[in-house]
């Protein structure tokens, strides 16, 4: 098999991760219309319900570290296809089981713990196995493939819920919604069994032989060779009697640091948009429920049009100026959208606002966090590293998730000056803090090896 296509095999695979990722988070936007309905849930266990998966998401990826340093990259990913595929059928059990709020939400959760082990280990294996003059495009088809995710589902639960009357909506549709993710998620199950395990987890296994047989597989012989001694050389440095401390001063000011920038990524305010995205549409710019699915279908193409342009600059331009010029334009998105809304002005607008912020976001937040935390972590500690990362990210995603639409709904918000855009002048406060750490603490790991980005630390 020749290297670029082997390269493209694995990187399909381990990316069928991230559409996952976003397949499952984005199902429960288009059915819970449906479903809110069917149980007759009140704002409280809508939230919930909605919120679920994400409790999860943050165990998961809580639990992916040691469960990728004990078992490595490839089997944590098939685990994290089972969570899913489980999820799938469970969300959506068939009248004649007895589906109840309590059971909905456990199978929520349990397909949040497969996001959350796809989401650190996918990125991760991805880096671990690129060559780095492409690594910064491959780890991108993972947020690519978030983003496909996303915008399948919204297409999938668009096609379910209009070939049917809402009364068969709400009797049954919904959980067809929850049981089209069975197909990719059985598609990931079966072909991850043909991906390889990753070098650098082999090599910290001390199987350097099977290591370096992959390592030929994608970059030839006498690079293999060389990459190979770079791996040793990473992982002698904490091996010659020195246990790694991950509450040593530079240590922990790397894990902050990919932290902070996790976490920086949902501040931003992007699941707040693909979340309550069809609640936007409705009260801030006036949409009727009858076109919230059809925008939403808006809002994922849109994202996914900027991340292409973002997996093809990310490796030219460089990971920085990528997240200066997204800083920028999410912040002129989010401007449009809260001064018209203040002005009571809403409409073209408005809705320009809403789409050059996910346009920005695509073109930098999206895909070049997690580019950036699969490579910024020495290979000693990456997998923990990451793990606390990811968890971080999780952690305030629910956050964000759950106090948006109290900020939304709440009188100071719903009154003069804000007149409703209270939630996006917060955004847009956090973003300038990403500039900020991105000037000030994030290395540009353009078309280096893992291995000479550990120097950037020393």
């Amino acid at each position: 098999m020749k290297k670029s296509v082997f390269l493209l095999l694995i990187a399909a695979v381990s990316a069928l991760g991230g559409l996952l990722f976003g397949y499952d988070t984005g199902v429960i936007n288009g059915a819970q219309f449906y479903l809110t309905e069917y149980f007759d849930l009140s704002d409280a266990l809508k939230g919930w319900v909605v919120g679920s998966a994400l409790i999860g998401c943050f165990v998961g990826a809580i639990i992916a570290g040691p469960l990728s340093i004990k078992i490595g990259r490839k089997k944590s990913l098939i685990i994290s296809a089972i969570f899913f595929t489980v999820s799938a059928y469970g969300s959506g059990l068939p009248e004649l089981f007895p589906q109840t709020v309590s059971m909905l939400v456990v199978f929520r959760i349990i397909g949040g713990l497969g996001i959350g082990v796809a989401s650190m280990n996918a990125p991760m294996y991805i880096a671990e196995i690129a060559p780095s003059n492409i690594r910064g495009r491959m780890v991108t088809y993972y947020q690519l493939a978030i983003v496909i995710g996303f915008f399948v589902v919204f297409l999938a639960t668009y096609f379910i819920g209009n070939d049917l009357t809402v009364e068969e909506n709400i009797e049954f549709g919904w959980r067809r919604m929850f049981w089209s993710e069975l197909i990719p998620s059985l598609l990931f199950l079966i072909l991850l069994f043909i991906v390889p395990k990753s070098p650098r987890w082999l090599a910290l296994k001390g199987k350097d032989a099977d290591a370096l047989a992959v390592l030929q597989k994608i970059n030839g012989d006498e690079v293999a060779e060389k990459e190979m001694l770079q791996i040793k050389e990473s992982l002698n440095k904490t091996n010659d009697g020195i246990k790694v401390s991950y509450f040593s001063k530079g240590i922990l000011a790397i894990i902050a640091i990919g932290t902070v920038l996790s976490m920086l990524q949902q501040f931003t305010g992007i699941n707040a948009v693909l979340y309550y995205g069809a609640d936007i549409f409705e009260k801030a710019l006036g949409f009727g429920k009858e076109d919230v699915l059809a925008q939403q279908i808006l809002l994922a193409f849109v994202n996914l049009v900027f991340t292409f342009v973002a997996m093809f600059t990310v490796d030219k331009f460089g990971r920085k100026p990528l997240l200066y010029i997204g800083s920028v334009g999410m912040i002129i998105g989010f401007l449009l959208l809260g001064i018209t809304l203040q002005q009571e002005s809403v409409g073209v607008l408005s809705l320009i606002g809403v789409l050059l912020f996910i346009a920005s976001f695509a073109l930098s937040m999206g895909p070049v966090v997690w580019v950036l935390l699969s490579e910024m972590f020495p290979n000693k500690i990456r997998s923990a590293a990451m793990s606390v990362a990811v968890a971080a990210q999780w952690a305030a995603n629910y956050v964000v998730s759950q106090s948006f639409p109290v900020v939304m709904g709440s009188d100071v918000n719903n009154s003069a000056p804000w007149n409703g855009s209270l939630p996006y002048y917060i955004f847009i406060a956090f973003i300038l803090i990403i500039v900020f750490v991105t000037y000030k603490f994030i290395p540009e790991t353009k078309g280096k090896s893992l291995e000479e980005i550990e120097g950037f630390w020393k």
